[in-house]
């Protein structure tokens, strides 16, 4: 298998022709090129990304919100229809949804300090979740926002708003599991790229909100329905 340059993964993969153990050995490769390290810039806009499709349909809607951080405004958003052309494969989801997401991120006018992505970061079993992936393709700091755990152990957070207890696999922290609100499930929010355990509490701090999903990704599931009730009717 030839070697691949970061910034080249998916663009110019074919992945409808990809098998699973070419693509964990993708995952692999590019594991190596993950930083986790404190966020370095002042945080002025976060954005949010998300993928909507209909049940037993391959067409997807991508989409990207880029929210100001401190109003949370809507500054800019994008988004792109495809197909979708790589199986549902826990633990390979970023190349079912990252084709798309990257046509997206081209057609955003406005790119965001800091992306929080729908899934994992370093929380993963080969520690390349979707927010890493697309962290070290598109060279962004980027945050996991899971709502479920793919892997690790973790004590349940207190019943209260900003709790949350550290997500570890064996001895290494990967994240933490977070509770948005009282009297909801935690969430899951792991470092993806450019970012470090620390940073992404401080973030998620900012992000205070009515609702058990934050902000930026909450937004940008709305959007992505929107823009697939639209082409349906």
């Amino acid at each position: 298998m030839p070697h691949f340059k970061p910034q080249l993964q998916i663009r110019q993969l074919e992945v409808s022709r990809l098998t699973p153990a070419a693509a964990i050995r993708i995952q692999n490769e590019l594991r190596t090129h993950v930083k986790i390290q404190p966020f370095q810039k002042t945080l002025k806009t976060i954005g949010g990304a998300d993928i909507s499709f209909n049940r037993f349909s391959t067409t997807a809607y991508a989409v990207f919100v880029v929210l100001d951080a401190s109003s949370l405004n809507l500054v800019s958003r994008s988004y792109f229809v495809g197909e979708l052309e790589f199986p549902y494969i826990p633990g390979l989801l970023s190349f079912r949804e990252i084709p798309l997401l990257l046509e997206a991120w081209d057609r955003l006018e406005i790119k965001p300090d800091l992306m929080m992505m729908d899934g994992q970061g370093i929380a993963h079993p080969r520690r390349l979740g979707i927010a890493s992936h697309f962290g070290v393709l598109t060279h962004s700091p980027t945050i996991g926002c899971a709502k479920s755990k793919l892997i690790g152990e973790f004590e349940e957070p207190t019943n209260e708003a900003g709790a949350y207890t550290p997500l570890c696999i064996e001895d290494e922290e990967v994240g933490v599991a977070y509770r948005t609100k009282r009297n909801t499930n935690p969430i899951f929010i792991s470092p993806g790229h450019l970012m470090d355990v620390s940073s992404i509490l401080t973030v998620m701090k900012r992000l205070k909100g009515k609702y058990r999903i934050p902000e930026p990704t909450r937004q940008a599931h709305i959007y992505a329905n929107e823009i697939r009730l639209k082409a349906l009717h």
